[in-house]
């Protein structure tokens, strides 16, 4: 049930851009991992994505408020949520916790798997991604 066109169009546009700020960040990241980067300890780089997924989530809530789809509802939804829970604990093993540089990059792999997941089951509105 849409409610208002533009309101959607708005926090839909919101969503795409802080998502597309995440997995660039992510890839960044990842790479600065990788070459055992300084900058992957900067203070930008610690604060910025907390800032950036914050209004991702805000998004995310908005745009299924407006939709009047909900996770845990609708399946789709539940599936984006799963694959997003899998994306966060990966990439903090990937980036942060990892103790190994072989767990440091199979996290990463995994993480980008599941973030490709998400973004398949938003275009399709399918969790079996067909």
């Amino acid at each position: 049930m849409l409610l208002d066109p533009e309101l959607f169009t708005l926090a839909k546009a919101v969503h795409m851009i802080t998502v597309t700020l995440t997995i660039v960040g992510f890839i960044v990241r990842g790479i600065w991992m990788l070459q055992n980067s300084p900058l992957l300890n900067a203070r930008a780089t610690r604060i910025f994505p907390h800032i950036n997924d914050t209004v991702l989530l805000s998004s995310a809530l908005w745009t299924a408020a407006i939709l009047g789809q909900y996770p845990f509802v609708d399946a789709w939804l539940t599936a984006k949520v799963a694959g997003l829970v899998v994306y966060i604990l990966a990439g903090a093993v990937a980036l942060t916790y990892g103790r190994t540089r072989r767990t440091r990059i199979a996290a990463l792999i995994l993480a980008l798997l599941s973030f490709a997941y998400v973004v398949g089951v938003a275009v399709t509105k399918n969790p079996l991604l067909f």
